[in-house]
């Protein structure tokens, strides 16, 4: 028999009468995306689910429409704006955003990745990573589930576990004796292996307060584990990991020369979550009920409703609402109580929600399972990509991203979308040109304060290069103003271009799109009246996607 996906209720368990079936589905395609990777064609996503192909296509035509998916050429992959599922447990869960700058400031402090994962039933799952970049790096991804057994996070959560708990992991292990339903670690080499000495370990944590994993996932992986205990229960609320390899720390090193050092980063985490302050009260999501009934009428049969509704709901959720009634999600989301209902009865048999006391509901873990551990390494060249695609579709000339190198003086181009024009401009990824002759660069030094500024010798490339300090310095502040940069010619006879820039969560510019032409297609003035608003909303796009992605995770800008 094969092993049983742990992030899947197990066979066993009835489907509720009034689970919502399209949802049911949904959640499984979703699951499958993330288990492959983040992409899958619609046959292996029919094969996989055991959906018929018809179902499959109106469910990723259905997720195409939220901007959950792209559906590309034969494939359907992962979209960031998925993320905003996870990001919604995350923040209402609140440990990583106030327990991530200690983890990271440890981290730099050891050189050594530092994580932070909390229980999942009876394995772990990853809140917060702050990795090293070595050449032998630690590979797994906010969102991904390991067995209790195998990690050093486990016996420290098992210290709590219920007798039901240990029956539960007992099966569990009968049922998957390989690990194979945990495509995060290594399958077992052996069944069975050391089940017994869990429980020592166990019992061990319990007396200590902390725990090691000894290469339980891998040769060479080591790892020391501390709770962070909640301060209005006293129970584990997450557990804090130094993460090393043998050829730099031996367990027993970890466990006496870094375990006092992080005993004390957790004695700060936990004085940080009693001195925390009230949730920030937030928007909820609004107009969602409105949306996926207005998608309906225009897709017709091949947009689910039910799928979208019930989607919605978990966004309902976040830091100021971390547990929510019935009533508070239908109002949240502007669905009717029978609708919101029928979703979180399927979401508490799928275990993505929980009830939370009195009549509430809160989000699980595992609503990371729905594509956050393949989208937590996306980096923002892969977000730009299809929308410069589009962009260049639209307007038939070449579009670009890029940013500035770390001297200041040059712009690297790290994302690309050519057109087929015989006549195109001719840039390949990683290309560097000078920042000051380049609408690029040109965005991206004017949004530096005037101090940080460094373009570098002025040197002219053409005629109508811009030489002269003091020009350069008021076009900057002409570009800052209007939010674009037009270059005519400078940077090459004959080229002209014209650029905004892309900003972060915080409103820094990190990244500019451009779109260049030869002079003879569009005039200057053209090139404001009819391109720049295509190239604007573009970037808007791409600020969305990286917004969302990045609410929770570091993504890298090259």
């Amino acid at each position: 028999m094969p092993a049983r996906d742990t992030d899947t209720p197990p066979p066993a368990t009835a489907v509720p009468a009034e689970a919502v079936t399209p949802l049911i589905r949904g959640v499984a395609v979703l699951r499958e995306l993330t288990g492959a990777g983040g992409t899958l064609s619609p046959s292996a996503l029919e094969r996989a689910t055991g959906l018929a192909r018809s179902t499959v296509d109106r469910v990723t035509a259905t997720l195409a429409r939220m901007g959950y998916v792209r559906l590309d050429g034969r494939d359907v992959t992962l979209a960031p704006r998925l993320m905003e599922l996870g990001n919604a447990y995350l923040a209402a869960l609140r440990l990583p955003a106030l327990l991530s700058g200690r983890a990271d400031a440890l981290a730099d402090e050891l050189d050594e990745s530092v994580s932070l994962a909390v229980a999942d039933r009876d394995g772990i799952r990853f809140i917060h990573q702050a990795t090293r970049r070595r050449a032998m790096s630690l590979s797994f991804r906010i969102g991904d589930l390991l067995p209790a057994e195998r990690t050093a996070p486990g016996p420290l959560f098992a210290t709590e576990w219920t007798d039901a708990d240990w029956r539960h992991w007992r099966a569990r292990r009968a049922a998957d004796p390989y690990d194979e339903g945990f495509p995060a670690v290594p399958p077992r080499a052996r069944a069975g292996a050391d089940d017994e000495d869990f429980v020592r370990r166990s019992a061990r944590a319990a007396g200590t307060g902390w725990a090691l994993d000894d290469q339980l996932i891998e040769p060479g992986l080591v790892a020391v584990s501390v709770p962070v205990r909640d301060p209005r229960t006293g129970r584990v609320a997450c557990a804090a990991s130094v993460v090393s390899h043998t050829s730099r720390h031996t367990a027993e090193e970890l466990r006496a020369d870094l375990l006092p050092r992080l005993r004390s980063a957790v004695a700060a985490m936990e004085e940080d979550l009693r001195q925390a302050p009230p949730p920030r009260p937030g928007p909820p999501p609004s107009g969602l009920a409105i949306w996926t009934g207005a998608s309906k009428q225009q897709l017709g049969r091949e947009f689910v409703e039910s799928l979208a509704r019930g989607l919605t709901v978990l966004t309902a959720f976040g830091e100021d609402r971390p547990e929510l009634t019935l009533t508070e999600v239908a109002k949240a989301t502007g669905l009717a109580r029978a609708t919101a209902r029928r979703a979180l009865i399927t979401y508490d048999h799928l275990g993505l929600v929980r009830p939370a006391g009195g009549r509430a509901f809160a989000l699980t873990p595992r609503v990371l399972s729905l594509g956050f551990p393949p989208l937590s390494r996306t980096t923002l060249p892969q977000i730009a990509q299809p929308h410069l695609a589009a962009l260049a579709d639209r307007v038939h000339e070449s579009t670009s991203l890029a940013v500035l190198t770390p001297s200041g003086e040059e712009i690297q181009y790290t994302a690309r979308a050519a057109t087929g024009r015989v006549m195109s401009v001719n840039i390949t990824v990683g290309t560097r040109l000078p920042a000051h002759a380049t609408s690029l660069g040109r965005v991206l030094l004017a949004g530096l304060p005037e101090r940080d500024r460094r373009p570098g010798p002025l040197r002219p490339l053409t005629s109508h290069t811009v030489t002269d300090p003091a020009a350069l310095a008021r076009i900057l502040t002409e570009v800052r103003a209007q939010g674009y940069a037009l270059v005519d010619e400078e940077l090459e006879e004959g080229l002209r271009s014209i650029a905004v820039p892309v900003r972060d969560r915080t409103g820094r510019v990190v990244a500019a799109v451009n779109t260049a032409m030869h002079a003879t297609r569009h005039t200057a003035e053209e090139c404001v009246t009819d391109l720049l608003p295509a190239l604007t909303a573009t970037a808007a796009r791409i600020e969305t996607d990286l917004h969302t992605a990045s609410h929770f995770t570091r993504v890298p800008l090259t």
